[in-house]
C-alpha cells in the first residue's frame, strides 16, 4: 500500500475535519494511507472530553468541539498541522504506538534544527524543557486514524494565553522561531512527514 500525500494549503479546521470523517467512513481494506498537510485559520478546537472551563475567555475565536482525543489547543497560521488517515489494524499498530511515532517524528525533526526536545508519558505532546512545542490528538474509528499532530512554528502565540493548553493551567508554549530557527512550514513539513513514513513502513 502506497502512503498518500496531500498539501491542503490554508483550510478552515471543520472543512477538513468533515472530510477526514468522510474519507474514513468510505474507507476499505484496500484503501491507500494518507497524510494531509494544512495550516488553518486561527481555531480552538475542543477534544471529546475537553471541558469548556479551560477556555478562559471570551474571544472573536471560534471553539470547535471536534471528535478528536484530548483537551483544548489553538490552530493557526505559522503552525504546521499533519493529518494522519491510516488503517491501524493493517499496519498493525495500536493507538498508544501511533502517538509516539508523531511525538517521534516532531522529536526528531527538532533535533535537525539544532533544537531538543521530549515526549512526556503522562502529557502527550512535545516539550522544549517546559514548554510545549507539539501536540497530538487522534481519533479511532473502526480501527482506522484520522487527525494527527501540531507542530509550532512562527506563529502569534497571544491566543494560547486565553486556553489552558491540552487542559494544564499555566503551561507555556513555544515555536521553533522562538527556538532561534526561523524556517518556511513547507520546510519543516518535510523532516516530520518523512519520519512518520519511515516508521509506518517499516
Amino acid at each position: 500500500m502506497q502512503i498518500r500525500l496531500t498539501d491542503l494549503g490554508r483550510q478552515d479546521y471543520q472543512t477538513v475535519w468533515r472530510q477526514m470523517q468522510r474519507f474514513t467512513a468510505n474507507r476499505t481494506a484496500e484503501t491507500d494511507d494518507e497524510i494531509w498537510l494544512v495550516e488553518h485559520p486561527p481555531v480552538y478546537t475542543l477534544g471529546l472530553n475537553g471541558k469548556r472551563e479551560h477556555i478562559l475567555g471570551l474571544s472573536d475565536i471560534p471553539v470547535v468541539e471536534s471528535d478528536r482525543g484530548g483537551q483544548v489547543t489553538y490552530h493557526g497560521p505559522g503552525q504546521l498541522v499533519v493529518y494522519l488517515l491510516a488503517d491501524l489494524r493493517r499496519l498493525k499498530l495500536g493507538p498508544r504506538q501511533l502517538v509516539t511515532i508523531l511525538e517521534n517524528a516532531m522529536i526528531k525533526a527538532l533535533a535537525q534544527y539544532g533544537i531538543e526536545s521530549q515526549a512526556r508519558a503522562e502529557a502527550p505532546g512535545v516539550y522544549v524543557a517546559d514548554r510545549k512545542i507539539g501536540s497530538v490528538g487522534l481519533r479511532i474509528k473502526n480501527g482506522c486514524s484520522y487527525h494527527g499532530l501540531s507542530l509550532n512554528n512562527n506563529m502569534d502565540l497571544t491566543p494560547f494565553r486565553h486556553i489552558n493548553p491540552c487542559g494544564y493551567a499555566g503551561l507555556a508554549v513555544t515555536q521553533l522561531v522562538e527556538e532561534g530557527v526561523d524556517i518556511f512550514t513547507h520546510e519543516l513539513a518535510v523532516p516530520v512527514v518523512h519520519d512518520i513514513i519511515k516508521a509506518i513502513e517499516t
